[in-house]
């Protein structure tokens, strides 16, 4: 599998830089099924053309006002990420705090950026998550780790074991899922492969590896998992570029 992404990634590669119209063509797509695909599976309500009213500014009757936040919140989350990339900047745990205050902006002021101050479950998975006490420790080892070793992982693996390793730790109250996806693609980001999009149809399966890697030591289905939403995020620039 990684042969065939990598295969179509140095494709993309030549192609580069791409215009600004196509650039923005492409991405206003993959981001758009993004923020609606990540939010719908943490429980917003809002439909994938509700959704891409909202990020043109007008709001939708009848629609909490949370799901508004949510939509805004997780856009602008995704230009935060754009620009730790743009400026390189080194994974830190600073970068999740700032990502999570974003997605929780407006919602719980409170506990955005913030460790949780309390023991919680994790839905859908048959382990539980550190005692809050450790949570300092468990996201500086998380930190230390990618720094010393992430070199030695596929950036696919890469990602992966970032965002389950993290949804482990859950270090806040709310927003994890969605901030253990947004770490996810920032590391394909940065490494030059398209965001994943895990879609809601698909969120058993998503819930199920993870539960496999989490209980475990399983990686395997939510490596393949996320490489095959890997490789359907080239299908638009396949359709745009025909590479």
């Amino acid at each position: 599998m990684f042969a065939i992404i990598d295969s179509l990634k140095n494709k993309l590669d030549q192609s580069r830089p791409l215009s600004d119209f196509t650039s923005r063509n492409i991405e206003s797509d993959l981001y758009l099924r993004w923020i609606y695909h990540s939010n719908a599976i943490s429980g917003n309500r809002l439909t994938l053309f509700e959704t891409e009213v909202v990020l043109e500014g007008i709001a939708v009757g009848g629609k909490k006002l949370k799901d508004h936040f949510e939509v805004i919140n997780h856009r602008n989350a995704i230009y935060y990420v754009e620009n730790i990339i743009r400026n390189e900047k080194w994974f830190s745990e600073c970068q999740i705090r700032n990502i999570h205050q974003l997605i929780l902006r407006n919602i719980d002021d409170e506990n955005a950026g913030q460790y949780r101050q309390q023991n919680v479950l994790i839905s859908c998975t048959t382990t539980m998550p550190p005692d809050y006490t450790l949570l300092n420790d468990k996201m500086a080892h998380l930190v230390a780790w990618y720094n010393s070793a992430t070199h030695t992982f596929h950036p696919i693996e890469r990602a992966a074991k970032v965002h389950a390793d993290f949804v482990g730790i859950h270090p806040f109250i709310d927003g994890n899922g969605r901030t253990s996806r947004l770490l996810m693609n920032l590391e394909l980001m940065k490494a030059g492969y398209p965001p994943c999009v895990i879609t809601v149809e698909n969120r058993l399966a998503y819930y199920e590896a993870l539960n496999q890697w989490m209980a475990s030591g399983k990686t395997e289905a939510f490596i393949q998992l996320v490489s095959d939403a890997v490789l359907d995020g080239f299908k638009p620039y396949q359709m745009v570029l025909g590479i």
